[in-house]
């Protein structure tokens, strides 16, 4: 990027090579070794989180907490993530990082599962 780049510019010049980064990690094989549910359940009903929720996660521990830094957000209510990342610790993390924002409901619990992958 060049440095005289207006912000706004950089922003969006990195989200592309994130994005094709993504993509093409996708076409060829799994970013990381697990592949993870992540629901969100009030009232007795699950719901898979949010994209923008995932996103917003990871994004903020990209920078914050490297423990998480092993997370990608690659659809609707599932993540990829590293064979470090303790599971515990993402569930309680995620649950208090989306209260933070008012995505979750107070009643509302963070539920992760293992997802079976089909080859």
């Amino acid at each position: 990027m060049a440095s005289g780049m207006p912000k706004v510019q950089q922003n969006r010049a990195f989200r592309r090579r994130t994005l094709n980064t993504v993509f093409h990690h996708r076409l060829l094989a799994p970013m990381f070794a697990r592949k993870i549910r992540v629901e969100y359940e009030v009232n007795g009903q699950r719901r898979p989180c949010p994209l923008k929720w995932l996103d917003s996660f990871s994004m903020r521990n990209f920078t914050n907490a490297s423990l998480f830094d092993d997370t990608l957000p690659v659809a609707v209510g599932l993540m990829e993530i590293g064979t470090n990342v303790p599971t515990d610790q993402l569930q309680a993390a995620m649950e208090d990082w989306f209260r933070r924002k008012n995505y979750l409901p107070k009643s509302a619990t963070v539920v992760l599962g293992s997802e079976s992958v089909s080859k």
